[in-house]
């Protein structure tokens, strides 16, 4: 039997290929570093282990959860907004919660869009985010960032036509793959635009809690009528270390969210209730081991930036994320460069291009080992004499 349209014209997934990647060369018993990954390396805290814990031992939490999540982590994801951006969220008409915002963000144009709407996404970008168009048979216009304007997308580069007949957008800032941040500005223009272009808009906030230097990265919800235009989706993976878990949620414009909240009816039943008690205890609970993650960052950060300033490696210092995004050596391509990284010496690394045509030219790293491994990282590639 073949496969349907839609699976054959899915791009090919980045990230298995990068695995696979990496994982022969450790099978082969080299000792690899691996900064091409985003799985936070730290362990889930313990307040949230417990959490889980004595929820699971709980008869209550061995049912089927409701389609809509628990009362409690929607109640939750609302105590959050509110204490840390200082946004009103309706537990009950604004909130979804997600096994993890990847399946958000692949199954709302499947909500949304009908044939051939039109989807804007950034490039560079998430790569997962280009899956959803094949399923929902949509067509997409890339956004493409550049260096000069700070990663942040330039509306007035997209054409009339494009506008017209563009439905949804996509945003992500802390960004990945680039590290760079989104200012207040910023996301009051992208207000005005979508209300201009009657255009909704998703903001991936997967790295709000990750922001260098003492600046707290800033909420797309925030901005005054965000809420009327989209709806931005936030994950524990990042702030919490929770990526095995998947568990996330979107909060924002109530009928975006329900939307989703209809779409899963169909497609899932819930996810196991101790999870979310678990996620909702640490949304609710002291947020100390969140900055101490930062903190934890920011010193990975500082010494990757040292480290590839004393080898010649010229780059800019990531300003939220966990990652950094690195130009690549003249007489590479981005995935020349990574493959060449991995073979000469043992380092795996993203290559630009698979986060979109925009990415060529650059590799991204991961802040995702301790300090002393990307200091030998960087030692190994000074003895390539690249710079």
């Amino acid at each position: 039997m073949d496969f349907s349209n839609r699976l054959q014209n899915l791009p090919t997934q980045f990230f298995a290929s990068l695995v696979a990647k990496t994982s022969k060369a450790v099978a082969e018993g080299r000792d690899v570093i691996n900064l091409g990954q985003g799985n936070p390396d730290q362990p889930t805290p313990d307040h949230i282990i417990k959490a889980l814990q004595t929820a699971a031992a709980d008869p209550k939490t061995h049912k089927y959860s409701p389609f809509r999540g628990i009362s409690e982590l929607r109640q939750a994801a609302a105590n959050f907004y509110k204490r840390e951006y200082g946004v009103d969220i309706d537990p009950d008409l604004e909130v979804a919660i997600l096994a993890g915002t990847k399946i958000g963000l692949v199954e709302l144009p499947l909500a949304l869009l009908n044939p051939q709407d039109l989807l804007l996404l950034p490039d560079p970008g998430y790569p997962d985010n280009f899956s959803g168009a094949p399923l929902a048979n949509i067509d997409y216009e890339l956004m493409h960032l550049h260096p000069e304007n700070g990663y942040l997308p330039d509306f007035n580069d997209l054409s009339e036509t494009v506008c017209s007949r563009a439905k949804l957008m996509y945003l992500n800032y802390p960004n990945n793959p680039t590290g760079a941040v989104a200012n207040k500005e910023f996301f009051d223009d992208t207000v005005a635009f979508a209300k201009d272009h009657n255009i909704a808009v998703v903001h991936d906030f997967a790295y709000g809690a990750v922001g260098f230097e003492g600046k707290k990265p800033v909420s797309f919800l925030q901005s005054e009528g965000a809420k009327e235009v989209g709806i931005e989706m936030y994950t524990l993976s990042k702030t919490y270390n929770m990526a095995g878990w998947r568990i996330g949620f979107a909060v924002g414009h109530s009928k975006m969210i329900e939307a989703l909240n209809l779409i899963q009816d169909h497609l899932f039943a819930g996810l196991f209730p101790a999870v979310q008690l678990a996620a909702a205890e640490a949304l609710n609970a002291d947020q100390q081991c969140v900055a101490d993650l930062v903190d934890l960052y920011e010193k990975r950060r500082n010494v990757l930036v040292k480290e590839c300033t004393r080898i010649g490696w010229n780059i800019e210092a990531p300003q939220g994320s966990f990652f950094a995004w690195l130009p690549v050596p003249e007489g590479f391509t981005s995935i020349e460069f990574a493959d060449f990284l991995l073979e000469k010496a043992a380092i795996s690394v993203a290559a630009g291009s698979g986060f979109g045509d925009s990415g060529e030219g650059f590799i991204r790293v991961g802040l995702l080992v301790d300090e002393n491994r990307i200091i030998e990282a960087m030692d190994r590639i000074d003895k390539l004499a690249l710079f």
